[in-house]
């Protein structure tokens, strides 16, 4: 093969690296903080400040005098915070003596907020509510309850109010925003699956399309080279336009075959890319081909996946046509190598013995196989050779 029309020097086609959406997700998750990519330490880490902070209240309010049942109550209800993710209500309910009788009013407000986040609405919330409104608005000892005016009540159940609802009022906003995150995420994932649907319509009428132009088009101008071909039989008695009758009558056969297959999967939609012809019909190829070949095949497995027969099949055919159209005369050598991990196939051909022909090329026949290559997870390489000829080499992987 010459570089003429159909070469592209220097394909090398890798195996499926990440695209580019898939490398800004990843920069994005390296740029975030180490400690919001770990949600368990991130949450530890909340617990623990939530403890210290409770501690540190019941230190600046406790007297010098305290009653040692007191202290003991206060701690004991900042150490419940602890339990305050899993047992929300047994956590508040832990906290009640150590504010009733004890300092630690704030320890009992992280409780009631947790309850809130976790409960909403629930009558759990609302008796924790009342809980820590009645911790406030009653003074331990009752005596000394019992002895404030009723400025002081007042005051007191107004306390109470803004004690009691501040962090009932925070957990609410807090699982409002979860819920609404939730429903936002459901309604993307929702529109994506729309875009999907609408996308996979257009994909579905254009490949009906481009069904009907091969049908209408392609196959009525193959069918007709089939008739012209079945014509000059009847028409010659020369061996060698017999024998090329034959020939162009075979191929058209195989073709229509082959464009009718592939109407069908344009038409029902399918994931496949149409017949599959695999390195058993290589034999078969080289024959129809015209072209001198020199095929070695080794430690090839018995058993194939189809995609990747299909795909050194196709490699092969290529390299073939390209021969045949642009180096005419000249030998190709082939040679498919297999292995545990990967089929490997390279195609070169010598310096052409003559012009090439004036065929149509489109240039898209090593592209396509670079394409498919890469969608396998292989690579694909060409290059010219020394000799003025041309090489191409490519690798599937067996297992991905």
């Amino acid at each position: 093969m010459s570089t003429e029309g159909l070469s592209i020097p220097g394909i090398s086609v890798g195996g499926p690296g990440a695209g580019v959406t898939d490398r800004v997700k990843s920069k994005l998750a390296t740029d975030r903080p180490a400690l919001l990519r770990r949600p368990a330490v991130l949450a530890l880490t909340v617990d623990v400040v939530s403890i210290m902070f409770a501690v540190l209240d019941v230190w600046l309010v406790i007297p010098v005098k305290a009653q040692p049942y007191s202290i003991y109550l206060s701690g004991a209800a900042c150490l419940a915070l602890a339990l305050r993710r899993w047992f929300p209500f047994v956590t508040l309910l832990l906290t009640v003596p150590g504010f009733l009788a004890g300092w630690s009013q704030l320890a009992a407000m992280i409780a009631l907020g947790m309850l809130a986040t976790r409960k909403q609405t629930h009558w759990q919330t609302w008796v924790g509510a009342g809980l820590v409104w009645m911790c406030r608005f009653v003074q331990w000892p009752l005596e000394d309850f019992a002895k404030l005016s009723w400025r002081e009540h007042v005051l007191d159940g107004i306390y109470g109010v803004l004690v009691a609802g501040m962090p009932v009022a925070i957990g609410l906003l807090i699982g409002a925003r979860t819920e609404l995150s939730k429903k936002l995420a459901e309604l993307a994932a929702s529109r994506d699956r729309e875009h999907r649907l609408h996308a996979d319509a257009v994909r579905a009428e254009e490949r009906a399309r481009l069904a009907r132009e091969m049908h209408d088009v392609v196959s009525h101008q193959i069918t007709l080279i089939a008739m012209q071909a079945g014509a000059l039989q009847s028409q010659s008695s020369e061996p060698g336009s017999l024998a090329t009758a034959q020939v162009i009558r075979d191929l058209s056969k195989s073709t229509l075959e082959e464009l009718r297959s592939l109407v069908g999967v344009l038409r029902s939609g399918s994931d496949d890319d149409g017949p599959r012809y695999g390195i058993e019909e290589l034999d078969r190829l080289i024959r129809a081909s015209d072209v001198s070949v020199h095929l070695t095949v080794e430690q090839v497995p018995e058993t194939l996946p189809r995609q990747i027969s299909a795909a050194a099949y196709r490699t092969v055919q290529e390299c073939l046509t390209n021969v045949h159209k642009h180096a005419p005369g000249a030998t190709a050598t082939i040679r498919i190598q297999g292995g545990h991990d990967a089929l490997k196939v390279e195609v070169r051909n010598a310096r052409p013995a003559g012009s090439g022909g004036d065929l149509p090329s489109g240039g898209h026949g090593l592209t396509g196989l670079a394409e498919r290559a890469r969608l396998l997870g292989g690579s694909f390489e060409t290059c010219d050779t020394e000799d003025g000829g041309f090489r191409v080499r490519a690798r599937y992987p067996l297992a991905r």
